[in-house]
């Protein structure tokens, strides 16, 4: 269970976080003086902290320090009602996760928390080879004995302490960012903060000012100076998922980041030195990019350095076996069940399908199988349709015919099932057209990205846990 701490003097305060917060999955505790909160860091370890700045035994930027000398890993996010500019710009400078006003909204509050506890997660879980003595319930695993992954392996011990620029290639769904939690793992700035970025989630002008900061009038609505993430992590490594889609502008800026760790915010002229690694991935074919004019190909060459290959599911097979053992041992732990056994029908399934969708399908597959398991023996029955071949909308393109079938064997939920067929078709095909983009498939699909969610969990395509790869 994660935990949340709240640092704050006023009552209301920390009770109204506590009951917006409070849940199974995360314990909120609260302190009412600096020195108190300061003293939870060091005992509780939480995962995220929610700091004030006004407190009345030291100011919050004083507080802040101390807690991030116990933890510099530690997200830590800053309250105040006295809506200071300076104040926000040190605060972010220092290395703080994020600076928002009272009264607090809510809805921006939960995205934020939900956001650190993200972060957090990826600082503190390490990501480890299948074989590493830390693998267990607390670690997430890289798992594969195949020569394909022994070289992987090979390739992360050789690059992780070397504190250069890696490149992570591989289709979606093959783990590429569990590869760079891996580096981080195993680097020389495993003490310090990680942070992932997804390229593609974000507008050109929001990706630019995330990642290089703006001054104050840069552009309409920058009302104040903002600290970028590579100012903010400094000494730290920051993942940049999907680099495939940086616009030109960005990459320019980026390449004379990787060639002199400089750069300036949009729409400033003094020019800012920092220290971050950068790990990127994409699932995009870079070389044919680059000969197309759609990608720097003096950036491709500074990212290529050193790179790592995931080779897709459908190359390594012979991993099949222990990733079931694995995504059933996890879910029976996840989701309470007591699966004993597996019949052998079900790993001849699940190794003659093709997983387009690399790991992220297969481990969704068997979660899904897992949760619709009855009794201590998986049987074919339990896993999804688009495991066992069975016809459907795509293959057939005929709605009566399912219809039909299901009237000819006397189903009487018939609506629900021919419902849950059409979503399950089209929301991942509408995924794969998008490499798993939830926003993007949310605007293609004319619903909202909660209800996508939402729809993805009901039908056991959700991606609770950072996929293994």
């Amino acid at each position: 269970m994660a935990t949340l701490l709240v640092v704050d003097d006023e009552p209301n305060v920390a009770y109204s976080i506590t009951e917006c917060f409070s849940s199974k999955s995360l314990k909120v505790i609260s302190a009412g003086t600096a020195r108190e909160g300061i003293e939870l860091v060091g005992q509780m370890r939480p995962d995220v902290v929610i700091l004030d700045v006004r407190l009345p035994d030291l100011s919050g930027l004083e507080a802040y320090d101390r807690i991030r000398a116990i933890d510099s890993r530690l997200p830590v996010i800053m309250l105040t009602a006295f809506a200071r500019p300076e104040t926000a710009i040190e605060a972010i400078q220092r290395g703080a996760y994020e600076y928002l006003l009272k009264p607090v909204e809510f809805a921006r509050l939960r995205d934020v928390v939900g956001k650190a506890l993200a972060v957090s997660r990826f600082s503190r879980v390490p990501a480890v080879l299948a074989d590493a003595s830390a693998a267990s319930v607390s670690a997430d695993r890289i798992i594969g004995r195949s020569a394909a992954m022994q070289e992987v392996y090979k390739t992360i011990g050789r690059v992780a302490g070397q504190d250069a620029t890696v490149l992570i290639l591989g289709e979606s769904g093959t783990g590429k960012e569990l590869v760079a939690r891996a580096l981080y793992h195993y680097s020389k700035r495993n003490k310090e903060p990680f942070l992932a970025i997804n390229c593609a989630a974000l507008p050109e002008s929001l990706l630019e000012s995330e990642l290089f900061g703006h001054e104050r009038g840069a552009f309409t609505g920058a009302d104040q100076r903002r600290i970028g993430k590579f100012e903010q992590l400094n000494g730290g490594t920051i993942f940049l998922d999907e680099i495939g889609d940086m616009t030109a502008a960005t990459q320019a800026k980026a390449l004379r980041l990787l060639q002199q760790q400089q750069f300036e915010r949009i729409g400033g002229n003094v020019t800012i030195t920092t220290d971050v690694r950068i790990v990127a991935a994409t699932n995009k074919d870079l070389p044919r990019l680059v000969e197309r004019g759609k990608f720097r190909a003096d950036l491709y060459y500074r990212l290529s350095g050193f790179t790592v290959l995931l080779p897709p599911l459908r190359e390594r097979r012979e991993d099949i076996a222990v990733l079931t053992d694995h995504f059933v041992e996890l879910y029976n732990q996840d989701l309470g069940k007591n699966i004993r056994s597996i019949m052998p029908e079900v790993r001849d399934i699940l190794e003659r399908h093709s997983w387009p969708g690399n790991i992220r399908e297969f481990q969704s597959a068997i979660q899904y199988a897992i949760v619709h398991a009855t009794g201590d023996v998986l049987t074919p029955d339990f896993l999804p349709r688009s495991c066992l071949g069975e016809p459907g909308i795509a293959e057939t393109g005929d709605l009566t015919q399912i219809v039909a079938q299901l009237l000819a064997e006397g189903q009487t939920d018939i609506y629900h099932r021919v419902g849950t067929v059409v979503d399950r078709i089209v929301l991942q095909e509408v995924l794969r057209h998008v490499d798993g983009h939830q926003q993007k498939a949310a605007e293609l699909l004319g619903i909202s990205r909660m209800t996508l969610r939402s729809k993805l969990r009901a039908l056991g395509l959700a991606q609770e846990r950072p996929q293994v790869g």
